[in-house]
């Protein structure tokens, strides 16, 4: 209301400049503006006003609505670009985790297998070694009894 209220000044004011101008007559009985021309089209003006005012407010409201809604979806956007950011961070790092988990596994059942096939070849050395310890031992030993028989044998074959 209080922008109708300043053009109802404005048109006013204009009116009385007009009509001040207009009271000077020039040569020929006329004058320098035709004052109810004037007045017909400031009347027509206040006419038309409201309607104009109205649809200026429904423009700059149409305008408001559109910013609003333009807003709205940005900031809509920007909120989905947001938590896909978070989603993708949040996934490169479970990724960045589970293939250091893999990497620690893989470290891991390496070394194991290197202490597996460590302990294997030490456990067959030994075998190996305990083995050719006994056949030696056995080796000995069937020596001893052979020479124990051969000198049976002659003790015998001698004494008899």
């Amino acid at each position: 209301m209080s922008t109708n209220m300043n053009i109802e000044s404005m048109l006013d004011l204009i009116e009385e400049t007009l009509e001040e101008g207009a009271s000077v007559p020039l040569s020929g009985g006329k004058r320098l503006v035709d004052v109810e021309k004037i007045r017909d089209y400031l009347d027509e003006v206040r006419l038309n006003l409201p309607g104009e005012l109205h649809q200026a407010r429904n423009i700059v409201g149409d305008r408001s609505q559109i910013l609003a809604d333009a807003n709205a979806q940005a900031e809509a956007i920007i909120k989905k670009a947001e938590e896909r950011a978070r989603i993708l961070v949040s996934e490169e790092e479970v990724v960045k985790a589970a293939q250091k988990r893999a990497g620690d596994i893989m470290t891991s059942a390496q070394a194991d297998a290197r202490n597996m096939r460590q302990t294997v070849t030490d456990y067959c050395e030994n075998m190996l070694r305990r083995t050719e310890e006994t056949m030696a031992a056995n080796a000995a030993q069937v020596k001893a009894v052979r020479a124990n028989l051969r000198q049976n044998a002659k003790s015998a074959t001698t004494n008899g």
